[in-house]
Formats: structure tokens, sequence, C-alpha cells
């Protein structure tokens, strides 16, 4: 047995920036590298970064050493980032904390080595020091090879997907001593190396490791089929070695090694090997079989003039607490390896020790021919892990990933407009996928980031979760032949009636008109005229009573006065069709209302117009929408800096008639002056009729949200022009709604990031979302009583559970 102590034989020499000095004489860049989402990627993808690897590492110089180091470990999340002040973000942050999950991070390594030739002994001492010829310094040889690297780096992080950032001293240091101390927490300890195993505090390692070309089936390639997610009609793909990476779930360090080889050298010792091979071809099938695929490689290299001989090493190093379940780690990764018909080679002894003491960066370069695969560059990062854990940004609304269902959070607002230039989203699903549930889940969110909430619904989806908030939400709901209180004409004082103030009049106006959306620059003009003629005389008590009776009264003047030709303003016509507005016209209890009460709604953060009782009335609405807007114009949107959404829920009723679609779309040209973004809710995208109003609407809506849909997606693919890979995302989507982990899945798309994303969240939650059946009646009749939805929610919950243990 043999022990060692880091401290008295440390690696590293010296560190500058984010290069080490190894006490072996070589020069080490060291590189995290940020790599994208599992499951984001589609067979181009993996292509495309397979093809961004090799253009940058080709070019570097002859006996560089690439080594990338992929760390697994298992954790329990912490939930750091998770809110935990209100009701609901507590109960999430208690649900998800402590949730066993695995870290996955991803470190490149790039070696000038003291040793250029590359040809280790068998068994090399990486601890020796070496003195002679050191590279103690930034010399010329340095220099050049750093250059050569930071060429490489800049091409890696000039694609669209990977990016590599220069590690500090601290973070080398820290992966160091991580590695030495066996990934134990909380203590150092020493390596401790016996025959059977290795041992480092209270880890065993084993290794398993693909040495040499024998081990190879007869296939490598970028990527393959994802069975778990791909059906009859659809392909979902993974990279080749994914199923040894995140998919494993056990502590582990995949090591990639690449010696730069020259060609020429290779070619030459290749040819003669081919030679040797042949004279002793008839002594055995395995000679055979090893001449073919060294011819295999020299066809290879004299067809391809990009290709590059390297030799290569990937090894698996795996640890747990348990030495006993070393074996069953051992069992899985077999399995994965003979999934991609590769064969492992599995060290023992002196062998394991070499191993694992060598992949670590610095002592990289001390493999033995007989530890390396010769072959072409391309065919060695076709066995790259290419993706990682889902990324959580800065800041933003919490839904969880495809791996653990984990908290993850998505900035799907995107102040910087890093991926987006419009914030506005849309959902999509079919009735009872929960389209209402994922946008309670949004708002609910937003609204305790202290974003201002107007929801327009006709389908009472949002009461009970605004109940959770008595001070802050206000619910204005319609009763036949009631209006809501909001006169747009009111103003308090004259200063009220600013430049905006009159704009937005004159538009509400021609809208009431029936004007439509191309209304003349003269028209405009024409009724801005009317209104400040209006004001200038009539002082107190303003409606649009008070406005038509104004109009009336000098009907046989007002022409003239104004200086303005009829065909720009029609007195006909104005007074003709707003004659149902007013006195006893057929829509007048709409704006029978003398004193404005759109005050009520000015510091409420949460304001939800239930129009439910109205859905069906094509003018009624659309007049309803109109208020609605000129309520927001005045209240929500007077403070730029004030971030806001607003809600179309159940937009497809909504919908029928042509003037809502148009006086939505206002809302779309009006939200881009504003810190502000909106959002519509629809079963299907066929229920936005195909038409240049909602391809101007379905532009300026950067992120969608899919549920489930049984019909499929064609028509969500050809709307919103998604790519092969969104509609194979799509197609992959699976709900489980049993068991103790309930969720759903959703697609989300920021701009052109995409991905599958879960949501599962705790009772209480689920509960406040409840938008009908048994049990939100129960939690709305608790809560007639309690009048305290919080209360209403933990009784109903305690009750289930009383009710689960008794049965």
């Amino acid at each position: 047995m043999k022990k060692i102590n880091l401290s008295a034989y440390h690696p590293i020499l010296s560190i500058e920036q984010h290069i080490v000095f190894a006490s072996n004489g070589n020069v080490v860049l060291c590189y995290e590298v940020d790599l994208p989402e599992i499951y984001s990627l589609s067979s181009t993808d993996f292509e495309d970064i397979h093809g961004s690897w090799f253009q940058a590492f080709k070019s570097l110089p002859t006996g560089t050493v690439i080594h990338k180091q992929d760390i697994y470990r298992k954790t329990a999340f912490d939930a750091k980032y998770i809110p935990n002040e209100s009701f609901l973000e507590k109960t999430t942050y208690r649900h998800f904390k402590g949730r066993e999950c695995l870290t996955h991070q991803s470190y490149l390594y790039l070696t000038l080595p003291l040793d250029k030739a590359l040809n280790a002994s068998k068994f090399t001492n990486p601890f020796r020091r070496v003195e002679k010829g050191i590279h103690k310094q930034l010399d010329h040889n340095v220099q050049e090879f750093i250059a050569s690297v930071n060429d490489a780096v800049s091409f890696i992080n000039n694609s669209r997907k990977v990016s590599l950032k220069p590690l500090n001293e601290n973070q080398i240091l820290n992966v160091c001593d991580a590695y030495f101390n066996g990934f134990n927490e909380g203590f150092d300890t020493d390596i401790q190396l016996k025959k059977s195993a290795i041992e480092i505090g209270e880890n065993h390692f084993d290794v398993l490791a693909v040495n040499s070309e024998l081990c190879f089936g007869d296939v490598v390639q970028s990527s393959k089929t994802n069975d778990k997610f791909t059906s009859d009609d659809f392909v979902f793909h993974q990279g080749f070695i994914d199923g040894l990476g995140l998919n494993l779930n056990e502590n582990h360090t995949i090591n990639q090694i690449i010696y730069l080889d020259d060609k020429h050298k290779w070619r030459k010792l290749l040819d003669k090997k081919i030679e040797e091979l042949n004279k002793s071809s008839n002594f055995g099938t395995q000679n055979k079989f090893i001449q073919k695929k060294i011819e295999a490689i020299v066809a290879k290299i004299n067809e391809d003039d990009s290709s590059r001989i390297i030799r290569g090493h990937l090894n698996i190093i795996f640890w747990c607490p348990e030495a006993g379940r070393l074996n069953t780690i051992a069992s899985k990764i077999k399995t994965e390896f003979k999934e991609l018909d590769i064969v492992p080679y599995y060290p023992k002894g002196e062998e394991r020790k070499h191993y694992f003491l060598n992949s670590y960066c610095c002592f990289s370069s001390n493999f033995s021919n007989e530890d390396l695969y010769v072959t072409d560059l391309k065919h060695a990062l076709c066995l790259y892990i290419n993706n990682s854990n889902y990324k959580s940004d800065e800041q933003g609304i919490i839904f969880n990933d495809r791996q653990y269902n984990i908290p993850v959070l998505k900035d799907v607002w995107d102040e910087r407009k890093k991926r987006i230039k419009a914030r506005n989203f849309a959902i999509f699903a079919p009735t009872g996928e929960g389209k209402s549930f994922l946008a309670n889940n949004i708002l609910r969110q937003y609204f305790e980031k202290q974003v201002r909430l107007v929801i327009i619904d006709l389908g009472g989806s949002y009461s009970k979760f605004a109940k959770l908030y008595p001070n802050d939400h206000i619910i204005l709901r319609y009763k036949q032949g009631k209006n809501l209180g909001i006169n747009p004409f009111y103003i308090s004082n004259e200063a009220d009636l600013t430049l905006e103030r009159l704009e937005d009049l004159a538009i509400f106006l021609l809208e009431l008109l029936a004007e439509g959306n191309q209304v003349s620059k003269a028209k405009e003009v024409a009724i801005k005229k009317v209104l400040l003629h209006y004001y200038k005389h009539v002082r107190l008590n303003h409606s649009l009573a008070s406005l038509y009776q104004f109009i009336d009264d000098k009907k046989d003047s007002l022409i003239e006065e104004l200086k303005i030709r009829e065909e720009h303003f029609s007195v006909y016509n104005f007074l003709h069709i707003l004659s149902e507005y007013v006195d006893d016209g057929l829509y007048s209890f709409l704006f029978n209302v003398s004193e404005d009460q759109t005050y009520k709604i000015e510091d409420k953060q949460m304001i939800v117009f239930e129009l439910d009782e109205v859905k069906d009335n094509k003018e009624i609405l659309s007049v309803m929408l109109k208020l609605i807007k000129s309520a927001i114009q005045r209240t929500i949107w007077r403070n730029r800096s004030e971030r806001g959404i607003i809600l179309f829920d159940e937009f497809a009723k909504q919908l029928k008639f042509d003037n809502v679609l148009e006086s939505v779309e206002f809302y779309y040209q009006a939200i881009r002056k504003q810190n502000g973004a909106i959002g519509i809710i629809l079963q299907s995208i066929n229920q936005l009729p195909n038409n240049s109003t909602s391809a101007s609407i379905l532009e300026n809506t950067q992120v969608i949200y899919s549920l489930r849909n049984e019909k499929g997606y064609d028509e969500l693919q050809k709307r919103l022009n998604l790519s092969s890979h969104d509609l194979n995302q799509l197609k992959s989507i699976r709900n489980n709604l049993t068991g103790d982990r309930i969720y759903t899945e959703m697609f989300i798309k920021i701009g052109k990031e995409s991905n599958i994303f879960r949501l599962e969240v705790p009772k209480e939650v689920f509960a406040a979302y409840l938008t009908d059946g048994k049990e939100s009646d129960r939690i709305m009749r608790i809560y007639e009583k309690t009048n305290d939805m919080k209360e209403a929610i933990n009784t109903f919950i305690n009750n289930y559970k009383s009710k689960k243990r008794e049965s």
C-alpha cells in the first residue's frame, strides 16, 4: 500500500492567471467549459459543435496534449436562489431543498509538455520534480504555444453553442485539491493506493478505460438516437456518450486525453505496421483484424487532407462511500459502453493507480503507447460530452429541469434584451392540459417580484391566487347592464390633459366610430381639435354623454369654427354612431358614470377584469376592451419605469370578433413604449386568424409556452417557424400525473433557445392554482368561512392528509 500526501508533493510549481507551471515541467492553460443544456440540441447542433472542436484543435502545435475533464458529483439541491418570503415561496423552498441531483463541471486543459515527443514509459512517477529545461516563465516556446491556444479558444468562443472561460488561481487550486482529496468535503485526507482499490478519505475509487483501437466497434458518431424520447413518428438525439454523463447518475469523472501527433510520422509508422502484420496475418485472426483497422485509418488519412492523427485515451473514474457499490456502478458503465459497441478495459493494481494519478491535468502527458489508441481527431472528438445541466439565469421565473425536477430560473423578461427584443408571451394548450395553471405559476412569481398585473379574463381562473394578497388586488367583474366605473373622459384638472392623454382619447373615439386601423392623419388631427375645443368650453363633469351633447349643440357651427372639413370629421356620423352609447341608447349603461373610479385600481398591483358574462356580445366586449385600455393607459402605463404585464386569458373567445383582434393589436404596439409585456392564452394557434394582424401579434411574441397536445404541433411549427428540433422537443412532451412527483412537461422557447421544462409544485401551490373541480370548490367554501385564503389552503391540505391516513 502506498500513501500520497499532496502537501509534500504538490503538482503545481506556480500559477500565472490561468496558466499553470507544473512541477514536472509541463505548462497547462486551464479553462472552464460552458456547455448547452441537455435535451436542447438537435443532431445538426451536435455536428456543428463537433466541427467547432475539430477546427479549433486541428491547427494546434504537434505535441499538444488536450485534456477534457467532466466531473459529475451527487449533491443535495441547496435552494439558495429560490425566494423564501411569501407563503407560496416558503412552501416551494421547503419542497425542493435537499433534493438529490448531479452537478456537472466541465474543464479543458491544453498542455505544452516538457517532452514534446510524448513517449512516456509505462509507469512514470507523476510527482517527480524536473529541474532541467523546466518552463518557469513565459519564454519564447511558451508564448508561441499560448498564441496558438488563444486562436483555438477564440474560435470556440465565436461558435454559437460552447464557450471557454479562463480559470483563475483559486479555481485551479480548488480543482486540484478536490481531485486529490477524493472529492471529500469538510476535511483533508491522503490518497491510499491499495492493490484492490484506491481509497481517499470516505470514498472508494475505481476506473474503466478505452485505451486501444480494439475497444471500438464499427461506428463512432457525433450523436445517436435517444431511445427514451424517440417515438415512431420522430427521432430525438443525444450525444454519442451522453449515457455516461448526466444520465449515469453516479459520482464519476470522464477524462478524454488527446495527444496531437505528427501526421507524416504516423503515416510512416502505420505503413510499417501494416507491412509487419501482412507478414504475420497467417498466424491468427486477431492480426488480420488489427491490420484491417490500421488500413482503414491510413486510407482515411490519405483521402482527407484535413485529417489529424492523434493518440487518445478515455477513462471513467467513479467513486462512492460504499466499496461494495463500485461493482454495481461498473456494471452500469459497462452496459452503457455495450450500447455504444465499445469494450472497455478494466485496469487493476499499478495500472489503476497510474490511470487515476495521470488523469489530473498536470500529469496527462504521462500515458504510454500501451494506454493510447490511435485514430483521427474527428473520431476522438465524437467521444466528447457536449451538454450539461439546465442553466439557471441570475433572475427569472422558476420552472423545473427534466433531469431531476429541481428548480431552474429562466429570465423570460430579459431586461438587457440578450435573447429577446419583445418579452410578450403566448401559452398554447388544449382544454384540461393546464394552461391557466401554468399562467398562474408565471403571473404569481411576477407579482411577487413587484410586477403590475392586468388580467382580462373570461373564465375566472385567477381569483384564488389573487385572494392570497387581499390588499394588493382588485377584481372588476362585469354584470349585465352595469358599467365598470371607467370614464375615459374624466380629468381632475387641466394638467391631466397631456399630449399623450389627448392622443389616447382621439384613438379611443376613432375606434368607437369604427374607423379601423388605417386612419388618415387628417382625421386624427380633426378629432383632436374637437376634443381640445370641448375641454376648453366644458370645464366640469366630463364624459362621453357630455361630449356628445356639446357636439350636438354645435353641430351647425363646429366645422366652420374649427376650420376642418366634413370629410375629416363628420358631425352626422359622430352623432349617429355614438347615439348607441348615450341617453337611452342600447349601450348607454357602459358609459353611464359621472365620476371616474379608476382611482380604485391605481394603487393595486393586480387588477383582474372578469368579463365572463359578456364573452358572446361583440359590441359590449369590444367597448369593454377599449375602456379597460383607457384605464390602463391612465394608471398602469403612467409610470414607464414600472414593469407591467397584461394577460388575455380565454383569448379565443375574445377573438371571435375582428375589431377585438385589432383592439388587442393596439396593446402590442403600445407596449413597446412601456416597460411591459402582453400575454395571450390559446387552445390552439389555429384560433388566431391567419391574417396580417395575427402575423404582427405573433412576430412580437418571442416567448412561447406549449403544453401537451395529442392532436399534434404541425400548425404551431408552421405559424411560429419552429425548427425540426423544436418539433421533436414538442413531440417528446410526457406528463406524469401519478406517484410522489407529479409534474407536467412544457416546451419553452425564449427567442432562439428552446427546451422542455417541467412544472412540479408543492401541495399548497397546487391548491392555490386550481381553477375548477371539486377540490377548488372545497377550498372556496372554506375561504368563504375564514376570509383568509392561506388558512383555507392549509385547512384543505390538512383535511386531505387526515383522510389519507384514515384510508
